[in-house]
């Protein structure tokens, strides 16, 4: 850190000036080279490095503006001090010296106390300056540092929150990470009933702190949604890990979207994001779906709410899904784009199928040159059939053969069971193996889960499916639903399943049993199909999708068929 003499570089023309300053310098300890004019000047200067010059402003050959101007431009991130010696006092002269690349000046004749000063001076500046290079150079190490180390992470989540259903054709997105390792995490899966489940998240911080909660997120997500999970099954679990290795401060605001192309309905859990918006096509309306949780690592798992929202939307319809970077995006004057643009933003849509793109538009065109202040994501979900969404196919299925086999198993559920179980993910996980069904397993699952709702619902809770004639009758239902599975104090359903066959052919029967009253089943087979309802679509789907469906005794067994 300058511990040392120092070398002072003499360039003066004068014989007697370079002897005086010379005896001046090495009399205060420091170690001097002596130049005549300014080229001997620039060539110690390139051999020795002077730490300090004493430049004559008038010399031969190149006088000493023009060697302080060189040196200047040598001295890179350097710090020279130069100071020139002169006999001019003109204002003028003096700032031309300033101009040339000089520090400082020294006026002839020269007086040893203050060349001592000005040399303690620039010598207290060069320590200065070397310090702060070695805290600039440390800073950028630990920069490279971090910044590997955010790469590395981004690798490992990469390998983890692959793409998944993002590239499905009804689905648009948009990442704008303010660090390497985003703070948003946007995660798509294909349930095993043929459902698309959706989550998206927006982590406290950027960088490694985001990456310490995403990983496991995406881990957790990803397992749970390829084992059948109902998103309040997921939350919860998301919850509960994030709780457990969040640092306090650090928290993540979600929403998870369970899309049924079936029945044409979605269910939403929604915990510190902002309004989801869903965009009737027919209509032009838009409907606002509020959060009404608080964000997951926050509470424990007793205190944290998983209740949901529900409603059918028809096809064409639009969802759309962001993070506060985007109505928090602000402009060179700090204005934030909020709400009242964005939903000016739909208010002139005018073609559905450009909206996403107009949103993003208005947002780039709002921040301008601007660099965003958090992260920034979209994404847009549009109702398809569900035969559109089959055709996006995620996996391949195994060609394997193996010989026929024949099993079964039974699944009893009292009413305390049915309160706190959902018997579906492990049935999906018996059957997602089985030989041949892989290949139809959207269409098992979606028929096990249609007909275990319907003996819960209406075998047990005796709830009428007429509640759900709009789209507000469709929130209400769920709603009631939940009220009377709190209180339900007696019933069972039962679930058998039997399995005859190999990849290439064979049988699998499905029968869910429910000591409810039953209904009047023949009924139904006299009813047609309406498009129009939000109701009835179930029975009409499980009829089209199975061999053969049957209901039994009083209606309150019903088995389904698939044969391959």
């Amino acid at each position: 850190m300058l511990d040392r003499a120092l070398t002072i570089l003499i360039a003066d023309d004068s014989n007697s000036d370079r002897l005086l300053l010379d005896a001046i310098i090495k009399k205060q300890g420091h170690r001097t080279l002596l130049a005549e004019d300014g080229r001997v000047a620039i060539d110690l200067f390139k051999r020795h490095s002077p730490d300090i010059i004493l430049l004559d402003a008038l010399m031969p050959n190149l006088d000493g503006f023009e060697t302080a101007k060189f040196i200047k431009s040598q001295s890179q991130d350097h710090f020279v001090p130069i100071i020139f010696l002169t006999s001019l006092n003109e204002t003028q002269s003096l700032a031309a010296c300033l101009d040339a690349g000089g520090d400082d000046f020294l006026t002839k004749p020269y007086n040893s106390v203050i060349l001592k000063a000005k040399i303690n001076a620039f010598t207290r500046m060069l320590k200065m300056h070397v310090t702060l290079q070695a805290q600039r150079d440390q800073i950028a190490e630990n920069n490279n540092r971090l910044i590997r180390e955010q790469e590395v992470a981004k690798l490992t989540f990469d390998k983890i929150a692959h793409e998944g259903c993002l590239q499905a054709d009804n689905i648009q997105y948009i990442l704008s990470p303010l660090a390497i390792f985003n703070g948003d995490v946007l995660l798509a899966a294909r349930r095993p009933n043929g459902n698309l489940c959706v989550i998206l998240g927006d982590f406290t911080g950027h960088g490694l702190s985001a990456a310490v909660g995403a990983i496991p997120f995406s881990q957790a997500f990803y397992s749970m949604v390829a084992k059948g999970f109902s998103i309040k099954d997921i939350a919860t679990e998301l919850n509960a890990k994030l709780k457990e290795i969040l640092p306090l401060g650090i928290f993540c605001c979600a929403c998870i979207v369970d899309v049924n192309f079936g029945k044409q309905s979605v269910e939403f859990w929604v915990g510190g994001l902002p309004d989801i918006f869903i965009y009737k096509a027919k209509t032009k309306d838009v409907l606002r779906v509020k959060s009404k949780h608080l964000p997951m690592g926050i509470l424990e798992t007793h205190q944290f709410k998983t209740s949901t929202e529900a409603m059918t939307l028809d096809l064409d319809d639009r969802l759309f899904i962001w993070s506060d970077g985007v109505v928090e995006a602000e402009n060179k004057q700090k204005e934030q784009f909020g709400e009242g643009r964005l939903e000016q933003v739909f208010t002139d849509c005018v073609e559905p199928s450009l909206l996403f793109s107009d949103i993003t538009q208005a947002i780039s065109q709002f921040v301008g040159a601007q660099s965003l202040s958090d992260d920034l994501s979209i994404v847009e979900i549009k109702m398809i059939s569900k035969a559109d969404f089959d055709a996006y196919d995620t996996k391949s299925p195994e060609n394997t053969v193996c010989p026929p086999i024949d099993w079964s198993f039974s699944l009893v559920l009292d009413h305390d069971s049915l309160k706190d179980a959902d018997p579906l993910p492990l049935m999906q996980q018996l059957l997602i193996n089985a030989p041949g069904v892989r290949s139809f397993s959207a269409d098992v699952f979606l028929i096990i889960s249609e007909l275990f709702n319907n003996a819960l619902d209406h075998g047990l809770l005796k709830l009428d499916s007429s509640i759900k004639s709009s789209p507000n009758g469709f929130s209400i239902y769920y709603s009631e639903r939940e009220e009377r599975l709190k209180t339900l104090c007696n019933g069972e359903i039962t679930i058998t399943v039997h399995y005859s066959g190999s990849d290439l052919s064979g049988r699998l029967s499905v029968t869910v049993d429910d000591s409810g009253e039953g209904f009047d089943y023949e009924k139904i087979n006299t009813l047609q199909f309406n498009e129009t309802l939000y109701s009835g679509r179930g029975i009409k789907l499980a009829r089209t999708l199975a061999a053969d469906l049957r209901y039994y005794g009083s209606g309150n067994k019903v088995k389904a068929t698939f044969d391959w």
